[in-house]
């Protein structure tokens, strides 16, 4: 398993045990307990921080995403391993470094995720949900600039 997977792995553990109990949780000392069970000779261990760090930082907005890419399935009726491998997909497509992660990365990624840890259906629900917002993405790429064009 790669050192980025594996920090993604323990990431989703760390969000899906912060998520279950309410967010009422400390994630750091989620993370550095996650980190010591299930990467003990991980490399670059700041690649997990930065994963829930950013998912903690932008949740609302991730939620709304969700919310607007799934409309028939509210946030908290979205499996808790669904949910949270979507949340870091998405901080890895929206707000993450692309030449770091390219989109297509983030997507076979969280797709990888959720075959790995969520249900039967897992892989085909995030990969629908991501590949929506991803598809909204470039068209928003595209009509931009077509506008940058029309104004010149």
């Amino acid at each position: 398993m790669s050192s980025r997977h594996l920090s993604r792995s323990i990431a989703m553990q760390s969000l899906y045990e912060w998520d279950f109990y309410n967010k009422k949780g400390d994630l750091k000392k989620i993370v550095e307990k996650n980190i010591r069970a299930f990467g003990p000779g991980l490399k670059d261990k700041s690649f997990v921080s930065r994963l829930t760090d950013g998912v903690v930082k932008h949740l609302s907005e991730i939620d709304k995403i969700i919310e607007k890419a799934a409309p028939q399935w509210p946030i908290a009726q979205i499996s808790i391993v669904d949910r949270n491998v979507l949340r870091i997909g998405l901080f890895e497509l929206i707000f993450g470094n692309k030449e770091e992660v390219p989109p297509k990365v983030a997507i076979n990624e969280a797709i990888e995720l959720a075959k790995n840890f969520g249900g039967e259906s897992s892989g085909r629900f995030v990969n629908g949900v991501l590949g929506t917002v991803y598809k909204e993405m470039e068209k928003e790429s595209t009509d931009n600039e077509s506008l940058t064009n029309k104004q010149k």
